[in-house]
């Protein structure tokens, strides 16, 4: 009996190591951040740039990330987006830099008046080499970490008063733009700039606060603003930048191989997908939903003797503008930064 009950013990020790050596390792315990967005979660921009680009990230860290969304101003409006960030109210988020004027001024190389930038995939591609290749351009976003950053495509003019084919059809007009570069060429056009926030951009227009605006396809599908314009001006004029921003002791606390996973998704190769996603593939299909939603277009292209006017009065005089403020404040590679981006326009083809 004593034998017997030796043996049963001995069996008992085994079978508990052996099953406590077979039982799966606890998960880790999964991060979730919280992702900030101005834009309608059924928009456009979520619907083809954000979500995809945030799966990708998940799938990318095998899961060792969540994000719980908050689109539509949810969490923050979009003219907070980067205090909220940097003030941990979100984990990430979705910001775009033209409500900041004079926050990023090297990067404001970007949205120089006219720059002949041929798609958002390229004008992204470049940014983003931009802000590799010069730690000054960097060193203004060091507040948040950049995880990618991104462009439109040119803005062109919508509005709901009268038909714009001259420079001078733009006087008198109020036309939101965002700050920075594009506020002075406007200004230089002859409208009145007026600052507003995209999602604030319909109302106004109805109200009659403002007669139009700047805007890209994106927008105009998302915001549906061709519910309250009918003219349709096609001249390319400013090309505005976005960042997706996280927040620094988030980005801290995450393990250094899911950073890198992050990064291997964001970097260049987020840059180029986020601005073809959400501003190059949109255009056709805008255009089909206002035709099929039977709203009026009065669509005029601006010709190429014309733009040039444009250009030369509110285009290069700004660029030479840009270099010498930048040289004042000290930053003596602001020509070859214009440079770079003028050549990367010529070269680079994503």
């Amino acid at each position: 009996m004593k034998k017997f009950l030796i043996f049963l013990s001995m069996v008992v020790i085994v079978m508990t190591l052996v099953l406590g050596g077979c039982t799966p390792t606890a998960p880790a315990e999964v991060v979730t951040l919280k992702y900030n967005d101005q834009n309608p979660d059924v928009g456009w921009s979520a619907q083809h740039a954000a979500k995809p680009i945030l799966r990708e990230m998940e799938e990318a860290t095998n899961g060792a990330i969540k994000f719980e969304e908050y689109f539509g101003q949810t969490l923050s409006k979009g003219v907070d987006a980067w205090e909220a960030t940097k003030a941990g109210i979100a984990d990430d988020s979705w910001c775009f830099h033209g409500y900041w004027p004079g926050m990023t001024p090297l990067a404001d190389v970007i949205s120089l008046p006219f720059m002949p930038f041929k798609s958002a995939e390229q004008a992204s591609g470049i940014f983003w080499q931009l802000y590799e290749k010069y730690p000054s351009l960097a060193a203004e976003f060091k507040d948040n970490k950049i995880l990618f950053v991104w462009t439109s495509t040119p803005y062109f003019i919508i509005n709901a008063k009268k038909e714009i084919k001259t420079m001078e059809d733009l006087q008198g007009l109020k036309l939101r733009v965002t700050g920075g570069p594009p506020t002075k060429m406007m200004e230089l056009l002859g409208a009145t700039p007026i600052p507003l926030g995209m999602p604030d951009t319909y109302a106004n227009i109805q109200k009659g606060v403002i007669d139009g605006m700047l805007i890209p396809w994106e927008a105009i599908y998302t915001f549906k603003q061709y519910e309250v314009v009918k003219y349709y001006t096609y001249v390319p004029t400013v090309t505005v930048y976005f960042s997706n921003a996280m927040n620094w002791d988030k980005w801290n606390k995450l393990p250094a191989d899911v950073q890198q996973k992050i990064m291997g998704v964001g970097s260049l190769k987020g840059s180029t997908f986020y601005g073809k996603n959400m501003f190059d593939t949109i255009a056709v299909e805008a255009r089909k939903v206002i035709k099929e939603q039977g709203y009026e277009m009065i669509e005029y292209t601006i010709p190429p003797d014309e733009l040039k006017k444009w250009t030369e009065v509110a285009g290069e005089p700004l660029w030479e503008e840009w270099v010498k403020a930048m040289e004042a404040e000290g930053h003596t590679e602001a020509r070859d930064i214009l440079n770079t981006t003028l050549d990367l326009i010529n070269t680079y083809n994503p």
